[in-house]
Formats: C-alpha cells, structure tokens, sequence
C-alpha cells in the first residue's frame, strides 16, 4: 500500500512539475511576441520620423536627391518586412540611410540650427534609444525562452506543446548604435 501512495506522489509531483513547466513556456513565449510588439512599436515611431526629418533636410540640400531617395526607399522596405530577420536587414538599411541623411546636415549650419529639425533630432535619437531597450528586452526573452526549450527534461514538455525557438533581433556589426547626431 505504501508503494501505491509513493508512485501516487511521484505521479502527482511530475504533473504538477509538468503544468509548471508548460505554464512558464507559455509566459516566456508572451513576452517575447510582447517584447517584438514594443520593437514594432518603436519602428514605426522611428518610420514616421523619417519623412520628417527628410523633409526639413530637403529644403537646406535640394541637391542630395539620392540621399533622400535611399532613405525614402529604406523607410519603405522596412516597414514592408515581414519577419524577425528581414525586419533586422531592412533595419540596417533604415540606420545607413539616417547615417547619411545626417552626414548631409552636418554640412549645413543653417540647418543645424533650425528648431523644426532640433526637435526632430532629439526626437530621433530618443526613438533610437527606446528601439535599443526593446531589443535588448526582446533578445533577453528569447534567451530565456530558447534556453528553457532546450534543457532536459524541460524539452519534453516543450516538444509535446510544440514550443519553438525563437530568433533573435540582431543587427549587422558596423551599424551597432544609436545614430550619431553631432550638433
């Protein structure tokens, strides 16, 4: 009789384990797709900057058309992206573009001095650093999220819920950073 109630209790710590397990895949999986709406979120806070400064840039360098269009045509291509890793490519493009949508300003001093496009800038590089903190949230979640998938025995209740790793937000090595802006 005792062998009875101890395989009961066995049975009954393992399930119980087992439901603890599936729960904490289901809020790790949460906060990742929570974690890629805050990025989402920032991104399209960062493509409606863009035509914005674009703009107010335009009227100092009328004659930097490839410039504009560059980062018209970055803009466009990120904000059709489907996809972690195509999010993150067209990302790169997006960062080129400002970088050198900013290296024509510097060129103008007038410019640099309008309020329109010093309120942008601050805009911008606030824009930028939120986009960073939500990456960094969203990676962190992803790491614990693909960690607890691959540990054993976690990855049997993983593998019987069909809990998937997910990829993480990176970017290309030499645009790592916020945009420098040097007013």
């Amino acid at each position: 009789m005792v062998v009875v109630w101890v395989l009961v209790a066995v049975v009954v710590v393992a399930l119980l384990w087992a439901v603890l397990t599936y729960n904490r895949l289901v809020t790790l999986r949460t906060r990742v797709d929570n974690g890629w709406s805050q990025i989402d979120v920032q991104l399209r806070r960062r493509y409606d900057l863009i035509p914005n400064l674009v703009e107010t840039v335009k009227g100092y360098a009328s004659h930097e058309r490839e410039v504009f269009e560059h980062v018209a045509e970055a803009r466009t291509k990120a904000m059709g992206a489907r996809g972690i890793e195509d999010q993150a490519n067209a990302e790169n493009a997006v960062t080129a573009g400002l970088g050198r949508l900013i290296a024509v300003a510097e060129s103008y001093p007038e410019l640099k001095a309008n309020q329109n496009y010093l309120a942008l800038q601050e805009e911008l590089t606030g824009t930028e650093s939120k986009i960073a903190y939500a990456r960094q949230f969203y990676n962190d979640q992803v790491t614990k999220l693909n960690t607890l998938i691959q540990k054993f025995p976690a990855n049997l209740v993983a593998g019987l819920g069909h809990f998937e790793g997910r990829p993480f937000f990176d970017i290309e090595e030499p645009v790592r950073g916020p945009v420098q802006v040097d007013l």
